[in-house]
């Protein structure tokens, strides 16, 4: 629908012409150009009772006709600029260029104007007639601004599927016409649903007086019989039942909310030029694609008969149509993201990404709630499973190389940190990088943090994508790494337990460069693409220490994950975050890279690792489809409410594998 202003003046110009005379204290009209001056600089100034002086019609109707052009045409502004006049004897036909700004957001309707005038006992005068105002407006006839409404577009998955349902919703609105008073009966009408009454009034005002004018729209959930009753009291008031596309189907917080209905309030709560009925994107893709989901009408100055019928166009402006926004998500893998965090005991979250391209295939949030971006915005400690990040950092330092010896013990003390890995244990023999890794021993990583420097753990940490600069269609971060001078910071960001923030979105951009090669920038909708371009390539002997790794840490230490015909790849871990534990799972099966972040009570942080079950649940659920209901069955997906048994990194190594194990010692 075409926007209109929330309210309306009328608006003087004073550079529109210029007065060569000045008329204070006369009776009579000396020349035709002084009598058209003195008429349109009235009728710019909105002083319509001193324009009709210079006309020889009935004053009060004169006043009348030009006071219902400014409410027929809603009008912001109107601006006059004196053409040629021609004059033969007593008799002058004077041309005017009238500019009639339609509002805010509408067009500016620009005509060429005849008036005749006649030197009589008055001077000279113009010859009153409707074709004043206009030159193809008869009498009984009226102006009006007509409008082809656009229906609201679709947004897409990236196999064409819709994202947004189609809502039944009622459409309050009146027929002009039938209404005894029109400013008492809007505005009876807007204190009925709680609206603002001045964007209804202008709708009305200008709208012709056959058509049915929707002012509100409600969800039908929300209206009952007795509201209905009541406003059909209302003289010209009427319903229509009309459908909508507003309510999400999958990811609230990406697609976003659609405002127009009474329980948004669209005419309080969204500011700029939008008509009453409209429907305006409050937040999400919604928001910021409106041009194109909402389209624009087609507005036309038509004129009326004395029946309300059109007898004439006198200009149109095409609108825009409304379309649809194609974004890379897939509906499939959408649901299983959404049905794998239904479980979880607090706030939660989960991005899918593309390996090869960085395209967002799925994004949720445990809560459901379209505010809850933290998936994409949200800065987060990485804990463990930043080590994916810090063994890219130890090998391209020099630190170690992808199979020289790494050693895990049980604590080291730097500065005045203590550390321990969260097993309890230590890794006998040599094990080096990847074995590191994939048991999550912090303590070999700090030991080696000295080696490896800030510097090189933050540019590692740049390859893959973290503090990278990169812009999406809706706010979200690429995570910070800011590490302090001390050398117990450094040891403790090796282990993303300072200086290094996340979101989810970063962690699984992170993870598909790990898989693929290269870091892509996220892409959420396909006509914008990426940007800036791909990192560039990284160290495949690197990159396939690590991917080793992640792929033994699924083996020996969460093997639940490890469903499907492709392997697993990934890196769980919990870490500590104010008083809330946060429990990681990072990783890639096939061409879909992943995190999930599950909030936890510390209290409850022993019985399971959140994130790890998420992350089960979610793979079982993009390999064999989601239920209807949503809901993995138990066994599968999240456990009933007896405690399980703490998992590996909450265990001494000695009991992560089997006793066979050579390399693994606890004495």
């Amino acid at each position: 629908m075409s926007p209109r202003p929330l309210g309306r003046r009328i608006a003087a110009a004073s550079s529109g012409m210029v007065v060569a005379l000045t008329l204070a204290a006369c009776t009579t009209h000396p020349s035709p150009e002084v009598a058209v001056r003195s008429f349109l600089l009235s009728w710019q100034d909105g002083n319509h009772a001193e324009a009709a002086r210079f006309t020889t019609g009935d004053p009060a109707e004169v006043e009348a006709a030009l006071a219902d052009v400014h409410d027929q045409l809603d009008l912001a502004s109107v601006r006059f600029n004196l053409g040629a006049i021609s004059q033969d004897g007593d008799q002058a036909v004077a041309e005017f260029e009238a500019s009639a700004d339609l509002g805010i957001g509408d067009p500016v309707w620009t005509y060429t104007g005849r008036m005749p005038l006649t030197d009589g006992p008055q001077g000279w005068q113009i010859d009153w007639s409707p074709g004043v105002i206009h030159p193809e407006l008869e009498e009984d006839e009226r102006l009006a601004v007509s409008y082809e409404i656009q229906e609201r577009g679709q947004i897409l998955d990236r196999e064409g599927e819709p994202l947004v349902s189609g809502d039944s919703v009622t459409a309050f609105g009146v027929l002009p016409a039938e209404m005894d008073d029109k400013e008492a009966g809007v505005t009876e009408l807007a204190e009925l649903l709680d609206e603002d009454p001045d964007p209804l009034l202008n709708r009305v005002r200008s709208a012709p007086p056959e058509q049915f004018q929707p002012l509100v729209l409600m969800r039908d959930g929300s209206v009952d019989s007795a509201l209905l009753s009541e406003a059909g009291r209302i003289s010209g008031v009427q319903t229509e039942e009309v459908e909508i596309n507003l309510s999400p189907r999958v990811a609230p917080f990406l697609l976003g909310e659609v405002a127009g209905t009474a329980e948004h309030r669209v005419s309080s709560r969204v500011a700029g030029a939008y008509q009453a009925g409209d429907t305006v994107g409050l937040s999400g893709l919604q928001n910021i694609f409106q041009n194109e989901l909402a389209g624009s009408a087609t507005t036309q100055v038509v004129t009326l008969g004395s029946d309300g019928q059109q007898t004439a166009v006198l200009e149109s402006w095409e609108g825009v149509r409304s379309g649809g926004v194609e974004t890379t998500l897939d509906l499939d893998v959408q649901n299983a993201a959404e049905a794998s965090l239904e479980n979880l005991p607090g706030d939660g979250y989960i991005v899918a990404v593309d390996t090869g391209s960085g395209e967002v295939l799925a994004a949720a949030n445990a809560s459901g709630q379209a505010s809850d971006d933290g998936a994409f915005t949200g800065s987060y400690t990485p804990g463990g499973a930043f080590t994916m990040v810090s063994s890219l950092a130890a090998m391209e330092s020099g630190a170690v190389g992808p199979g020289s010896p790494m050693p895990c013990g049980y604590q080291s003390e730097i500065g005045d940190r203590t550390f321990t890995n969260p097993s309890g244990g230590f890794l006998a023999g040599e094990p080096d990088v990847t074995r590191n890794l994939a048991f999550l021993c912090n303590v070999g990583f700090v030991d080696i943090a000295s080696e490896v420097g800030a510097d090189e753990l933050t540019a590692s940490a740049a390859r893959l994508g973290l503090g990278a600069d990169w812009q999406l269609s809706l706010p979200a971060t690429s995570g910070t790494v800011e590490i302090g001078e001390d050398e117990g910071d450094l040891a403790a960001a090796m282990v993303g337990e300072h200086g290094v923030e996340v979101s989810p979105l970063s962690m699984a951009l992170a993870a598909a460069a790990v898989a693929d090669g290269t870091w892509n920038p996220p892409t959420l909708v396909r006509e914008e693409g990426p940007n800036p371009a791909g990192s560039g390539d990284l160290d495949e002997a690197h990159l396939e220490a690590i991917r080793e790794g992640m792929r033994e840490a699924v083996v020996n230490r969460f093997p639940e994950v490890d469903s499907g015909e492709e392997p697993v790849h990934g890196q769980a871990a919990r870490a500590e975050q104010g008083d809330t534990s946060l429990h990681w799972f990072v990783g890639y099966q096939g061409d879909v890279a992943f995190a999930v972040l599950a909030e936890v009570d510390p209290e409850m942080s022993m019985w399971q690792q959140y994130a790890v079950t998420a992350a089960t649940s979610f793979l079982s659920g993009v390999a064999n489809g989601v239920p209807a209901d949503g809901q993995q069955p138990l066994g599968e997906g999240f456990p009933g409410e007896q405690p399980e048994q703490p998992l590996v990194d909450d265990q001494p190594l000695t009991e992560a594998v089997p006793d066979a194990e050579a390399d693994l010692n606890n004495n």
